[in-house]
């Protein structure tokens, strides 16, 4: 790499409208990326476009897509850019800004890419430990710590299982795995909760931000949500509005996933 090289983190995210858990999440990984490349200039992308548009015309802010951000690295004179998502699995999310990027790198001298929280067992074995700390009341068994991920319908969606299982072979029965749009289903969260036989519920987001599905779908009040639901069956609910982002072990493997790709 020549002396004329200028380096750059370009971090992708699939975004949220909710500014109060962007900026302890998104932003926070951004911080961490940033403090651990001082000779990198930071970058930021957002995936989702309804996002994207909501606040635009809501709030008058624009953040950048993927193409754009390698289009305004490219006027700026970045010369090698290391990508690095925020994404929880190399899912279609993942895919597509993959795609993106791959367009342009013929106009740099480097591209490379840092994977997603949940690419290789190592990874699994770390988040479960991460998610242990947070959790210390899941050591008492009558507590039982349920953990809501999006879910896709993309083959890497078997994250989920595959995860929930490493929980288990680990010690932690008592921590259970769903999601909200994909396979494990609440109903299988249920019926792990019927063999557990916890008398109080921890309900948490497995997901980078806090955002809609975390504070709708997971913590409301309607009939359909989570909590309302795992409720109704007689234990004691609390919900955790706490992306993933929040947590410096988390963070921390984003960090490790980058300095990998460099």
């Amino acid at each position: 790499m020549g002396e004329t090289a200028k380096k750059a983190i370009l971090a992708v995210s699939f975004g949220t409208s909710h500014s109060d858990t962007r900026k302890v999440t998104i932003d926070a990984i951004e911080e961490d990326l940033k403090a651990a490349f001082e000779d990198y200039s930071l970058y930021r992308a957002w995936t989702s476009k309804m996002i994207l548009a909501r606040l635009e015309k809501r709030d008058g802010i624009h953040y950048d897509n993927v193409k754009k951000a390698m289009e305004r690295m490219l006027r700026d004179g970045i010369t090698d850019v290391l990508v690095q998502p925020t994404h929880v699995m190399n899912g279609v999310e993942n895919d597509l800004m993959k795609e993106d990027v791959l367009a342009y790198e013929g106009q740099f001298q480097s591209v490379s890419f840092g994977t997603p929280l949940l690419t290789t067992e190592e990874d699994n074995k770390l988040v479960v430990k991460a998610i242990a700390e947070a959790f210390p009341a899941i050591e008492d068994k009558e507590t039982a710590l349920v953990l809501m991920g999006h879910g896709t319908e993309h083959y890497a969606n078997a994250v989920y299982a595959a995860l929930d299982y490493r929980f288990k072979d680990m010690g932690h029965e008592n921590v259970i795995v769903g999601t909200v749009e994909g396979y494990p289903e609440i109903s299988q969260v249920l019926k792990q909760l019927e063999k557990c036989g916890p008398k109080k519920v921890v309900i948490a987001p497995f997901m980078i931000v806090a955002g809609d599905h975390a504070k709708n779908d997971m913590a409301g009040d309607e009939p359909d949500s989570w909590k309302t639901i795992i409720s109704k069956k007689g234990y004691e609910v609390e919900t955790v509005l706490r992306g993933l982002g929040e947590y410096e072990s988390i963070r921390h493997i984003f960090v490790e996933h980058a300095k990998a790709a460099k």
